[in-house]
């Protein structure tokens, strides 16, 4: 059974892509599956622990940052900006020398986090005291939470291996899937432990689904060859070359744990429950960003390194133009539903009957501010990259140092200074992607003239605010004369009702207003009538998020 799974899945997903959006299109799918078990996991958290013991929660979250910090600088770092060409390279000439890599690489990185966890698990009292404001006993469980949570870390580690190998290997079905099975085992935590053990059922149900998420990939691993075995040298050719490739992407990544630990630092302060409600805003505004940023950057990635080579980068120009065409209108009307619609959204996904209505009403507020920002960031996404394409990882580098320090700076100021609370963390938050956004775009811009998209962007941009107001007059008719919102069922209608008119608004005025993306946009749902075409057309490697 595994093994005719395996061989239809490479059939499907082995073959080159005939366009941008149609492999950003099969990309999207598996954020979107896995985003939706997540929201599961934290609705169940939110009926759990709402009510009484949301300070709980609050620490759950908290304690996850540490132990996953020190993951994805060692284990992230290492699988996706080195680990997979290496062995890439490997393979290409002999499959044993290529798995022999691999369990070198693997033993080493996972000895390496594994002292690393003896080390957090030891001094876990002294790092939770140093970057929070949690005292008694919020403190002694933050301290037993991070230490159960560093063991779902190694089997992180051994799984992210996995998948590049699977990766390398032109198998691309399973790995989109494993992040499925890590949010199913949380779920089955926290459904089944809970009445038990409380908080704690959500670290245990987090090392369970860590372990399915290993064994998940585990059967098609070794059906491509690859055998798990301890190696460990430590003058490997390839293994060195792998750690001198490391420290650029590490980089990076430890500048998005800094502003989680920021974030924490501030909220650990605040009346309990505001750390939880500042993430399930947060998770809800990086959905459409992982939807359409991520994912149109990572198909439109193997395009522009290739017509970054060129001389000419007029197609560089006109790739990277219009694929952030792209992602500006399909995440500008996301934006758009998500602030019109943000209390209906968020008493559907989080709305639990312990969930209380203030909580709702802050979610929402921090989702109106988040949501101003959503284009921008994902945006962002493939401006990254675009850098990466031109071999430039310094540039992007600065700037994201830059908009981090403007942050850390407005987070405090607005937090604190002006009492907005956790409203003053999105506010900075929202404000610094913006303006990471803008000086990256103005960076590249300046290098290639040809660029030319601000006409279109200000055209989107005025469709979007008419689609604002044609979204909240019916919702407003609707929710007094039509509905009764304060049941489920209705709410649920009335949310996608709203939505329907929204989308078809946006979508006439863009056709009215002859924005060129809505071509592309009636090109790609011509293909999706024919699935399994588009499903036999992208060869793009899919990264799928470990953690959510």
């Amino acid at each position: 059974m595994v093994q005719k799974l395996l061989t239809k899945s490479q059939a499907i997903l082995n073959r080159k892509s005939s366009s941008i959006l149609s492999a950003a299109t099969i990309i999207a799918a598996s954020f979107l599956l896995s985003a939706f078990l997540g929201l599961v996991r934290n609705r169940l958290l939110a009926a759990r622990f709402f009510g009484g013991l949301e300070g709980d929660l609050d620490v759950y979250f908290a304690a996850f940052i540490i132990p996953d910090t020190i993951f994805q600088l060692l284990v992230v770092g290492a699988v996706s900006a080195a680990f997979i060409p290496i062995y890439q390279g490997y393979l290409n000439k002999s499959v044993r020398k290529a798995n022999f890599m691999a369990n070198t690489a693997l033993s080493l990185v996972t000895i390496t986090l594994l002292i690393f966890s003896v080390i957090i698990a030891v001094f876990a009292r002294p790092l939770s005291l140093l970057l929070s404001h949690y005292t008694g006993s919020q403190l002694d469980l933050m301290v037993n939470l991070i230490r159960l949570m560093s063991v779902a870390q190694i089997f992180f580690s051994i799984s992210a291996f996995l998948t590049g190998v699977l990766q390398a290997h032109r198998r691309f079905l399973i790995p989109a899937i494993a992040p499925l099975f890590y949010n199913l085992g949380t779920i089955l935590g926290i459904l089944i432990l809970t009445p038990y053990i409380g908080i704690y059922a959500a670290a245990a149900g987090v090392i369970f689904g860590s372990f399915l998420h290993v064994i998940v990939q585990l059967p098609a691993a070794i059906h491509t060859g690859y055998v798990l075995r301890f190696r460990l040298r430590f003058n490997h050719k390839g293994v060195r070359r792998m750690l001198r490739l490391m420290p650029p992407r590490s980089f990076s990544l430890a500048l998005v744990q800094v502003e989680r630990i920021v974030s924490l630092n501030i909220a650990s302060a605040l009346s309990a429950g505001s750390f939880t409600i500042f993430n399930f805003a947060r998770q809800v505004y990086v959905l459409p960003i992982s939807l359409f940023g991520v994912s149109l950057g990572q198909a439109s990635f193997p395009t522009l390194a290739e017509e970054a080579l060129n001389k000419d980068q007029s197609k560089f120009a006109d790739t990277l133009g219009k694929t952030i065409l792209q992602i500006f209108f399909f995440c500008l009307p996301a934006a758009i539903l998500i602030l019109i619609l943000r209390i209906p959204i968020v008493r559907i996904i989080f709305g639990a009957r312990n969930f209380p209505w203030e909580a709702t009403l802050l979610t929402g507020k921090a989702l109106a501010i988040f949501s101003l920002s959503i284009a921008p960031q994902a945006a962002v996404q493939l401006l990254t990259r675009a850098f990466y394409a031109q071999k430039n990882t310094r540039t992007p580098f600065i700037i994201n140092i830059a908009t981090l320090i403007l942050f850390i700076l407005t987070s405090y100021l607005f937090t604190y200074t002006f009492s907005w609370g956790i409203l003053g963390m999105s506010t900075a938050m929202s404000l610094s992607n913006a303006i990471n956004f803008l000086i990256l775009y103005l960076t590249i811009r300046a290098t290639l003239p040809s660029l030319g998209i601000t006409l279109e962007i200000i055209k989107m941009l005025f469709v979007s605010v008419l689609t604002s107001f044609a979204l909240w007059i019916p919702m407003r008719l609707l929710d007094q004369f039509v509905f009764d919102t304060t049941r489920t069922v209705p709410l649920l209608i009335l949310t996608i009702t709203v939505s329907l008119i929204g989308l078809v608004v946006y979508f006439g005025l863009a056709n009215l207003l002859k924005v060129k993306q809505y071509a592309d946009v009636r090109r790609l749902f011509v293909k999706l009538g024919n699935w399994r075409q588009v499903l036999g057309e992208t060869d793009e490697v899919i990264e799928t998020p470990i953690v959510g």
